[in-house]
């Protein structure tokens, strides 16, 4: 099932919601041609919206925007020309949420991502060129380590490319968005069958590999690299549903040992 919010100049946003294999749900392909998911994996920056080009495709709403009691909305800015909170979004974060994505006409594009912050409100600290083909789910990831002077980080872009639904079993892959990580596989432990299953060959940083099928369950996962028995990095009691597709990503910095920094797995549905 998809539902639409439209944007200015670009084509709304598209939701891919859960489904039971009763329901009808057809992901032959975004509703407006090509769809995009965006995460802030830059360690150590602060707060962003996203853009295509010059048009703003994420944004967090002010909860000023609509009464606590009723949900009615009587503040005139938000009425006429909306009101957005400067949290944008944060670190560790993606911008549309579980199975969503900004659907966007195919085309060469320059994705960015600005800063939200008053002091440098609109600067770009990442944009990447891409060109966004007819029909294809792609994510846009901030990664590596914030540079503060210079008001920069990495970015880059993987495609998502969707399998068909399968009812019988879950299907996860695995992207790295570790700048100073060694190549990994990630590892995934079914707690009650004791079953570890590698999802797919190691992932070099800026890379996706490809999806795996595993039964639906709760799984413990880990991540390492080639020839190493030890664990990087770990994430337990993830549950994991026949019928989905599921993103784990590394981020952070592979060094750190506390804080915010420290190597961590986000588990994104993509639908």
């Amino acid at each position: 099932m998809k539902s639409f919010r439209p944007l200015a100049l670009l084509l709304g946003v598209v939701l891919i919601a859960s489904c039971d294999k009763n329901s009808t749900m057809n992901i032959s392909g975004p509703a407006a041609g090509s769809a995009v998911k965006f995460f802030n994996f830059g360690v150590g920056d602060t707060s962003v919206n996203f853009y295509v080009n010059d048009q703003k495709v994420t944004a967090a709403s002010s909860t000023s925007c609509s009464s606590s009691v009723n949900g009615q909305t009587t503040d005139t800015t938000c009425l006429n020309a909306g009101k957005e909170s400067r949290n944008g979004t944060n670190y560790g974060g993606g911008a549309n949420g579980g199975g969503l994505y900004s659907s966007i006409a195919p085309g060469s594009y320059t994705l960015s991502a600005r800063l939200t912050t008053a002091a440098n409100n609109g600067v770009a600290i990442a944009s990447t060129p891409a060109t966004l083909a007819d029909g294809k789910y792609y994510s846009y990831y901030l990664s590596g380590v914030y540079n503060s002077a210079a008001k920069s980080v990495e970015s880059f872009l993987v495609e998502d490319p969707i399998p068909a639904p399968d009812y019988s079993q879950a299907v996860v892959r695995f992207v790295n968005a570790i700048s100073n990580s060694q190549p990994m596989t990630l590892y995934a432990k079914n707690q009650t069958s004791g079953v570890e299953t590698a999802i797919g060959p190691t992932v070099a940083y800026k890379t996706a590999g490809a999806f795996v099928g595993l039964p639906s369950g709760i799984y413990d996962l880990s991540t390492r690299v080639a020839g190493s028995g030890t664990n990087v990095i770990t994430r337990t009691g993830v549950g994991l549903a026949a019928g989905r597709v599921y993103t784990i990503t590394a981020y952070g910095d592979i060094t750190a040992t506390k804080g915010a920094a420290v190597p961590a797995l986000d588990n994104t549905t993509n639908y």
